[in-house]
């Protein structure tokens, strides 16, 4: 392993370098080549990733790394967010509001959907961060039209609520009710958890994929699913 200087560390963004910090601890070495990767935190023989989106850009690293090291790989969720709108040089700010969006353990399936093969390997395990972050947006005109033309600049980390750990298949059962009837269907899983079906699709998708669930087949249109003893 090798230690490499801190150039372009002052161009990560706001949130992974909070939380790099929040998670460090004394004796850590930070931002370290290890296997010709970069890693974020390196203890002891534990590597420690952190990956605050697009979980399928990471996949090549776990890939190379997983079956030799220990990897924690952390992925923040915002469970209350703060839009704060700044003016197109970010020098002046025009408005704070809170998103109405609240943010659910479950979302990680948004993510998850790129590794689910991966979440099983024994090297690895994911840690969920529920947070609290303001989002900075730039009135610069180079956002979506759902933005108002308003553009991401950055996401700073306000707290830390509560850290979730999964080392292994069985702590997804969590996401399934303890008396839900078998088989069932994503519209069944749907009408007992909430939120839409779209997202029940990925959620059983990961969970067949890591052995949780598995398919003993159809009715109708809609698969059966049943919980893998």
């Amino acid at each position: 392993m090798k230690r490499e200087n801190q150039i372009g560390i002052q161009n990560e963004k706001s949130l992974h370098a909070a939380l790099k910090q929040w998670y460090a601890r004394p004796g850590d070495q930070l931002e370290v080549k290890v296997d010709g990767f970069i890693v974020d935190i390196v203890r002891d023989h534990l590597l420690i990733e952190i990956q605050t989106r697009n979980l399928a850009a990471i996949r090549r690293k776990l890939c190379a790394l997983l079956d030799h090291h220990r990897i924690v790989l952390v992925y923040p969720i915002a469970q209350d967010k703060w839009i704060v709108r700044k003016s197109a040089a970010g020098t002046k700010i025009l408005g704070r509001r809170k998103s109405p969006k609240v943010g659910r353990l479950s979302d990680l399936f948004e993510e998850l959907v790129s590794i689910p093969d991966l979440i099983h390997h024994e090297n690895l395990t994911l840690e969920i961060v529920l947070i609290q972050e303001e989002e900075i947006r730039l009135a610069d005109g180079r956002g979506s039209w759902r933005r108002r033309g308003q553009s991401i600049h950055d996401h700073k980390l306000i707290r830390v609520l509560e850290t979730v750990t999964f080392k292994t298949k069985n702590d997804f059962r969590r996401f399934l009710p303890d008396d839900l009837a078998q088989p069932f269907t994503n519209q069944n899983l749907t009408e007992r958890i909430g939120g839409s079906i779209q997202a029940t699709r990925r959620m059983t998708y990961c969970l067949k994929k890591m052995g949780v669930i598995e398919t003993i087949g159809k009715n109708r249109n809609q698969f059966l699913f049943k919980i893998v003893e």
